[in-house]
């Protein structure tokens, strides 16, 4: 009897962890893969170029397209690969801007894991306000040392629409 309850006390903690995760998961943009080409044949996967849409969750009209390697093979099959950290960004007007809120000055809009537990890409939004514009970046962090490696892009907000700030 002291065993299941036992058991019962340690499994809370962790499903209130994994609760959180599927939330916070659940919560994040989305990439929409759009193509992708083969750089690397392997039997068991080969290595690629993707290019993947973000719509940006905050500002309608606005999407970023990223294009990264993924690793191939068993390891990237199974999602324990380490992809490379290049990437490149072209984020461009798809529709009418409008905003669903203020924005912060700067935010990371989008963020999406490169490897099993150390590396992660991220694509940050910046509000130029004195030319009216939306400045995105690129670049991916590790948890010991992150990555020179970026990419920049902006889309210009059409005259008379203010960018609402925070």
């Amino acid at each position: 009897m002291k065993s299941n309850r036992l058991a019962v006390l340690l499994a809370r903690p962790l499903l209130g962890c994994a609760s959180l995760v599927a939330f916070v998961a659940g919560a994040a943009a989305h990439a929409e893969q759009i193509g992708s080409v083969n750089t690397n044949f392997r039997v068991t996967g080969s290595d690629k170029v993707v290019v993947e849409a973000y719509d940006d969750p905050q500002v309608q009209g606005v999407t970023c397209y990223v294009s990264r390697a993924r690793t191939g093979g068993v390891k990237g099959t199974l999602g324990i690969a380490e992809d490379p950290t290049e990437a490149s960004i072209a984020c461009r007007q798809v529709g009418p801007i409008s905003f669903s809120g203020p924005l912060k000055q700067q935010a990371d809009v989008f963020n999406e894991r490169m490897s099993f537990l150390f590396k992660t890409l991220h694509v940050v939004r910046v509000v130029d306000a004195k030319r009216n514009a939306l400045v995105y970046l690129t670049y991916s962090d590790r948890v010991v040392s992150g990555s020179a490696k970026n990419s920049v892009t902006a889309v210009p907000v059409p005259a008379g629409t203010a960018i609402p700030l925070r």
